[in-house]
């Protein structure tokens, strides 16, 4: 490791504690008057088979319908009380909840959030309303321009994965759910075992630690009846295309063109190699001095946005370059795509490279400044990586990379010869 690298900050340094009922909890006391617990959950959209797709996300809606502690609605009551903050989220890889509450408040209000996730009801009458409610946030999703466009990429992405499924599940799915089925799933996916308890803010690091491990003890013993899940790890990775695959749509909603190429690339078990695309991504389309933005947009006026992302799920990553244009300029924006590609791989310029560097440290020090930052942070990692450490050595590893290893990267994971194509077109007038 160079000097340079050396002399990066360390800024956190958070205590890790196994229990022998296998929860994981990380703790880290933080100067800042709130503590912030977040509950994330080893399961998400990836783990349902196909006919429970949805499970994930409508479950998330059922834990907060009460528990035999607490009636539905008395959790929300109480977090407003207090001046308290809760939410939760469902991903393809998670499900995690939070809540951030003043110091004083946190040993009354975790064991709450807690006893919520862990013993949730699920009575029959709310599951119905909430079905309701789930099946007109699908639908709103399908009248959602960005939501189908993203809907279109993942399925050309991803032909085997259950990356290509919606994390909200397809409406046929959710209407035929039942309610001893989220019971038992519930069950099964909901233990300690597969749940990593985050705790930051203003508390000694032992305190927090005690408040979350004596919550989890008293829970009660639950009987679990399988349900088909899958084991994400078992899921062969998807090769890289061979070809250029096209998928093309109309819209009649859009009033520009989009035009989507991606490509197949590692996920977070392969996290060592998902560095140099994340700088690559950077070079080509983060912000208006990116090569592509400064050439499409500004200089040739060919595109009115574009943007490069490298999405990194569990199991294997996208990497996606997505633009707004007329349907005249679809050809030239794709060619002209290619191009860059092409050039990135035989030339980045230091310049590049430095403001890359310089910007992901300055954003890793600002995304550390609040302790919801940093239990998001650790979450994540220890979730789906079973590690902390790249929690805190990220800005180290994008220190690393220099030209060489950004443009093999690129000729490796980038083909200007294969690659996914997808277009959506506006109906013609």
């Amino acid at each position: 490791m160079s000097s340079t690298l050396l002399k990066f900050p360390r800024l956190n340094a958070p205590k890790l504690q196994h229990l022998p009922n296998g929860l994981t909890i990380v703790a880290e006391q933080m100067p800042v008057e709130a503590v912030n617990l977040n509950l994330w959950v080893n399961v998400g959209s990836a783990k349902e088979s196909d006919d429970i797709n949805g499970m994930a996300h409508f479950l998330e809606h059922m834990i907060f319908k009460g528990t035999e502690r607490l009636a539905n609605g008395e959790f929300e009551r109480i977090i407003e009380e207090h001046g308290a903050i809760t939410n939760a989220a469902t991903s393809q890889d998670y499900t995690h909840y939070y809540v951030t509450a003043a110091p004083q408040d946190f040993a009354k209000l975790a064991p709450l959030q807690i006893d919520v996730v862990m013993n949730a009801c699920i009575p029959d009458d709310a599951f119905e309303r909430e079905r309701l409610v789930v099946l007109e946030e699908i639908r709103r999703s399908d009248d959602n321009p960005q939501r189908r466009t993203f809907g279109h990429v993942m399925e050309t992405a991803f032909e085997n994965l259950p990356y290509r499924r919606s994390v909200l599940g397809p409406e046929a799915v959710i209407s035929q759910l039942q309610v001893q089925q989220m019971r038992s799933f519930h069950a099964q996916q909901y233990q300690p075992k597969s749940i990593t308890a985050v705790a930051v803010g203003n508390l000694p690091e032992e305190e927090l630690i005690e408040i979350i491990a004596e919550s989890f003890t008293n829970l009660e013993t639950r009987n679990v009846t399988n349900i088909e899940t899958q084991h994400i790890a078992s899921h062969k990775l998807e090769p890289a295309f061979t070809e250029i695959v096209r998928t093309e749509c109309v819209d009649d909603s859009l009033q520009q063109a989009r035009l989507i190429m991606l490509w197949r690339v590692p996920g977070l078990i392969h996290l060592n190699q998902t560095y140099s695309l994340d700088v690559l991504s950077a070079i080509l389309g983060h912000g208006r001095i990116s090569r592509l933005w400064r050439d499409l947009r500004e200089e040739r006026e060919l595109v009115n946005y574009i943007s490069v992302n490298n999405m990194t799920n569990q199991l294997q990553g996208t990497f996606y370059i997505a633009a707004h244009c007329k349907v005249e300029n679809l050809a030239l924006v794709e060619e002209a795509i290619v191009q860059h590609i092409r050039k990135i791989q035989i030339e980045i310029d230091s310049s590049e490279i430095k403001r890359v560097r310089k910007r992901v440290a300055n954003r890793f020090i600002f995304a550390n400044e609040r302790p919801s930052d940093r239990a998001n942070l650790y979450g994540y990692y220890q979730t789906l990586v079973g590690d902390l450490e790249p929690a805190f050595d990220f800005p180290y590893h994008i220190q690393a990379q220099d030209a060489d290893t950004l443009m093999q990267a690129a000729k490796q994971y980038l083909s200007t010869d294969a690659y996914g194509v997808v277009v959506m077109k506006p109906q013609k007038n």
